[in-house]
């Protein structure tokens, strides 16, 4: 009897942007800059929750980017060390993310108590900023899920 054995391996180059869940790092890194942004752009409330929620899309945003870019360029080799960095990471944004999310979504429902008209467009940019976390979280979810699932049959 012979029996198969699979080798799973990081892609690199273009094929990168055509492998799953590689190809997940350009819905990250729009969603979270986009929670980047309306965070940024809004009116901060609550300085701590809101300030992790900034610390928490920068950094992932800026490890997304870093990963991209040296997975585009090959610079794992093929080694499966790298597998293994690649759960690390995604597995940490997952579980950072979920924190901000539930934050932001915290300092809105605070702002919601406030009924000043002029913290109508300050609740709008929170409400999205809470929506573009949560869809940040979901993808790095599933990211670390089939991330998860490459390591193990590697």
């Amino acid at each position: 009897m012979s029996s198969a054995t699979c080798t799973i391996s990081l892609p690199s180059g273009l094929a990168v942007l055509t492998t799953f869940p590689d190809v997940l790092f350009i819905p990250e890194m729009i969603f979270g800059g986009l929670v980047w942004i309306l965070v940024a752009s809004a009116k901060v409330t609550l300085s701590m929750p809101q300030g992790w929620v900034m610390f928490v899309s920068v950094l992932c945003f800026l490890m997304s980017t870093t990963l991209l870019c040296l997975y585009l360029c090959g610079v794992h080799g093929g080694s499966s060390s790298w597998i293994t960095w690649d759960v690390i990471c995604q597995g940490t944004a997952a579980l950072f993310y979920l924190s901000a999310a539930v934050l932001q979504a915290y300092v809105t429902y605070s702002i919601r108590s406030l009924s000043a008209t002029s913290l109508h467009a300050i609740y709008q940019e929170n409400i999205a900023a809470v929506v573009f976390a949560f869809l940040a979280t979901l993808t790095y979810v599933i990211h670390t899920v089939y991330s998860l699932l490459r390591w193990k049959l590697a």
